[in-house]
């Protein structure tokens, strides 16, 4: 591959390679290039141009022929990419069909070319996302099945809460999934549309045959025809930005939920171990969530250059200057950091290690505090809500200050054993007796990702 030197070092840890592939210099100048070699069979399709000169102009539409490192300086001079491709281009055919060069790029300006191919290159970007995605879905509720009763510590504010279940914490990383697939379906028709405007959006140097070019044309890339073109009307670029700022921040949420659970105050949870993965260079123990950092750190890094889309919306009249530009490497780069995301949550996912012992003695670490509210809600029916709140109040700071568990002084409490039996307050002080709707939102959520199956 005829590719210039970049920055590898943290490629394979923060970018998918398929999704490197699609947006190295290789798959930037192949794209534009399908559009050239596209729009000219759209021309002699219409008739503007001859059939003959086809099979010459896409014979040189292929990135293998072009020297990279040139295009790269000549973008210096020329200000896109787009310009030195096309007079490169149209060097090639000339060697061998000198006729069919002047047919070459005939009624499209640069941005047209540029525009289209990087819509070639989000539609496959869009697409390993997408399998992603629904592989990383059928991961998680498959996941969240299998743990949909085990309890553990909920946490608010950093503190322990009231019982959770590990499946509910699992579907509520699945319930973002699916709604981000839910949102890439819906704005799939609004990205995947061609750019093709000419000079200044009119299409006026292909006369009357511009609309059946336009036509034929998003025929052969099979992209749909949008009502007019958008050259400085960036919001379809820019809402699948937002989606994927949406998805990095879910898979986010999931890496520090994974990484605060493997901390060695926790240990309830961990990343897949395997031989080197998560060392550090002094310290033979440690095991490091390294897969959650990136999710962590793609979703540090997204929001920043989310906002460099937006930035870049308000573009001047019918052709931009600079706003355009700030887009080029902005949205592949967004692309790559969901792609290495995402590639990271489904080695996670997949092999989650659980320690259920550990989430047991964690319940138990405040000794039954967590459990408080379970024994004042019943209390509260039977001897009203303050009194029951301010009774097991000062019992839970009993608790604390005797250091002893919440059973015992509860059972030390006349008020509270004249209401309660020693089997129901075994039963109310029982994690597993007090989940709630946990096992309906795992239901609810596995279903959702089953429906967007279906």
């Amino acid at each position: 591959m005829n590719q210039r030197p970049g920055n590898q070092l943290f490629d394979a840890y923060f970018t998918a390679r398929d999704m490197r592939e699609v947006f190295c210099d290789q798959g930037r100048v192949q794209a534009m290039l399908d559009f050239e070699a596209a729009l000219a069979r759209a021309e002699a399709r219409v008739g503007l141009i001859p059939q003959t000169a086809v099979a010459s102009i896409e014979a040189a539409c292929r990135a293998e022929h072009y020297d990279f490192a040139a295009l790269g300086e000549a973008i210096a001079t020329a200000g896109n990419s787009a310009i030195p491709l096309v007079k490169a281009l149209g060097k090639q055919i000339a060697k061998n069909n000198a006729e069919a060069e002047r047919y070459v790029h005939l009624g499209a300006t640069s941005q047209d070319v540029m525009d289209t191919g990087l819509v070639l290159q989000l539609r496959r970007a869009l697409e390993l996302i997408e399998a992603d995605l629904a592989q990383l879905g059928e991961t998680l509720a498959t996941q969240a099945w299998r743990y949909v009763a085990m309890p553990l510590a909920g946490r608010t504010w950093l503190q322990h809460a009231t019982p959770v279940t590990l499946g509910m914490k699992i579907a509520g990383w699945l319930g973002a999934v699916t709604r981000s697939r839910q949102r890439l379906l819906e704005l799939k028709p609004r990205l995947l549309v061609l750019q093709f405007g000419g000079a200044s959006g009119t299409l006026a140097a292909l006369g009357e045959q511009a609309m059946p070019i336009a036509e034929a044309l998003a025929a052969e890339l099979q992209l749909t025809l949008p009502d007019q073109p958008w050259h400085t009307q960036r919001d379809r670029l820019v809402e699948f930005g937002a989606v994927l700022g949406l998805i990095a921040g879910s898979l986010g949420k999931l890496g520090r939920d994974i990484s605060l659970l493997m901390q060695t105050e926790a240990g309830e949870v961990f990343e897949p171990s395997a031989p080197g993965k998560g060392g550090s260079s002094t310290m033979p123990h440690k095991r490091n969530p390294v897969g959650a950092a990136v999710l962590i750190g793609a979703a540090t890094r997204v929001p920043g250059l989310l906002s460099t889309l937006f930035s870049a919306m308000p573009q001047e009249h019918e052709r931009s200057l600079g706003l355009w530009h700030a887009e080029w490497e902005t949205l592949p780069e967004i692309c790559c950091l969901v792609s290495g995301s995402l590639q990271q949550a489904l080695l996670v996912a997949d092999g989650l290690e659980v320690d259920a012992d550990r989430m047991t003695r964690n319940l138990d670490l405040t000794q039954g505090l967590v459990l408080a509210e379970a024994v004042s809600i019943v209390l509260a029916q039977r001897v009203g809500r303050d009194t029951a709140h301010h009774l097991l109040e000062q019992c839970c700071k009993r608790a604390v200050a005797e250091q002893r568990h919440l059973r015992a002084v509860l059972g030390d409490e006349p008020q509270v054993t004249a209401e309660l039996s020693g089997a129901e307050l075994d039963r109310l002080l029982d994690p597993a007796h007090y989940l709630g709707q946990a096992h309906t939102w795992v239901e609810r959520a596995v279903a959702e990702h089953f429906a967007l199956i279906a």
